[in-house]
């Protein structure tokens, strides 16, 4: 079967047993270190893949894709509701109100963000009900004036249903201050736990008890939330609804409460991800060390296939073909075992915590008990371009060094 010459020469030096064994031992390093670079970096931007996603699905389930409220409180908050919901974008709108106060028990106090929800409205756009560790929401009577707080509050003050605590809100008033503390007496009625920072920050009560904390008329709200198919559209589809509503009415959305949060952890993955990138290049640095040796070790060759008539081309396209078949190996290994790694790392950290008898993430220390892993095929592609690519640029310099040997000076001493 016919071959290009340099396709031929660059398999068989590949595959030859080379008399300088630090030379293979150099080209085994080169293949071995780039496979474990693209596996490292296939494995944690998937672990990371997976604690975004994991974070999405906690944060983003708990807090408001967007409200819509306008300059008065809501009279009728079906009709916004009945409006918001023609879009289908949405999926659900409920009555909401948002307090900022401060929970006090036994002298110790805590600031926290107050929710006013309906509990038979709430599971239409949160998954608040699916995390009650203790009570449920349906708890939450109007004119009765419970509350649900998260796990981290509850644990921090000691507190069990039934205690009763002092939520303390800011209100407007002809004072010199301009502002006098309000307060109210709530009972513990439930707790919820998700897994995040808002099981330390956040509680729930009635919406009528949040409208009567708020001095609203009865029936009145403050504003209405939304849930949205697609949670990063919430800026558009939110500034689109309350501009059809008309004048007066405002949007608000996730971004602006939690996009500073995401945005890090975008941050943080991209950086990761420049400096995992350091191992494929130190492994792309040594293919230009183990070509250069190729090349000294073989210049009486390469002088005897330039007197057979090889161009300079041909020449350099041997030891490309050489070093890119290193890379390409290096990198099929480090693919195939980065995606089985990927796939299996929550059952493998899972035998791990059996076999060393010991839980690396305790639910007492992390938001979450095991390590997500989400493989994503554009990363695997991506990583894998990238190792292909500076491998294949790691050939080029040894290369032209090669296409460069004069036949007579390399023959001299023969």
């Amino acid at each position: 079967m016919f071959r290009p010459l340099s396709i031929f020469v660059g398999l068989r030096y590949t595959r030859a047993k080379r008399r300088n064994h630090f030379i293979s031992f150099i080209s085994l390093t080169s293949m071995i270190g780039l496979a474990l670079g693209v596996l490292a970096m296939i494995v944690v931007l998937s672990v990371m893949n997976g604690f975004q996603q994991e974070m999405s699905s906690r944060i983003l389930g708990m807090v408001s894709h967007a409200t819509l409220s306008a300059d008065k409180p809501l009279d009728d908050w079906k009709a916004v509701a009945d409006a918001a919901m023609k879009n289908p974008e949405v999926t659900g709108a409920v009555p909401f109100a948002e307090l900022e106060g401060m929970i006090s028990f036994k002298g110790a106090m805590q600031p926290l963000q107050v929710n006013g929800i309906d509990p038979q409205e709430e599971p239409k756009v949160s998954i608040i009900g699916q995390h009650m560790v203790q009570g449920s929401l349906d708890d939450l009577k109007a004119e009765q004036f419970g509350v649900v707080l998260g796990e981290i509050t509850a644990r921090r003050f000691g507190l069990r249903l039934g205690d009763k605590v002092t939520l303390i809100v800011p209100e407007l008033s002809s004072a010199p201050g301009g502002i006098t503390p309000r307060m109210q007496r709530l009972t513990v009625v439930g707790l919820f736990k998700v897994g995040a920072e808002l099981d330390g920050s956040l509680a729930l009560v009635h919406i009528a008890d949040a409208g009567e904390i708020q001095r609203l008329q009865p029936g009145q709200v403050q504003s209405v939330r939304l849930a949205l198919k697609d949670l990063y559209r919430a800026p558009e589809v939110s500034a689109a609804i309350a501009g059809g509503l008309g004048q007066g009415y405002r949007a608000d959305d996730w971004t602006h409460t939690q996009g500073s949060l995401f945005s890090a952890m975008k941050m943080e993955k991209t950086m990761i991800g420049l400096l995992l990138m350091l191992i494929i290049a130190v492994a792309a640095f040594n293919i230009i060390a183990t070509l250069i040796m190729v090349v000294a070790d073989k210049r009486a060759d390469i002088a005897i296939l330039r007197t057979l008539g090889a161009t300079p081309r041909q020449v350099m396209a041997i030891f490309m073909v050489q070093g890119s078949v290193i890379g390409c190996i290096g990198t099929l290994i480090g693919g195939v075992l980065g995606v089985l790694a990927a796939i299996n790392i929550s059952s493998l950290i899972a035998w791990v915590e059996g076999a060393l008898g010991m839980r690396i993430l305790s639910s007492d220390l992390y938001f979450i008990s095991s390590l997500p892993s989400k493989l994503e095929v554009s990363d695997v592609v991506l990583i894998c371009a990238v190792a292909l690519i500076l491998s294949f640029l790691a050939t080029l310099y040894p290369a032209w060094r090669a296409s460069r040997t004069e036949p007579a000076e390399a023959l001299r001493y023969e």
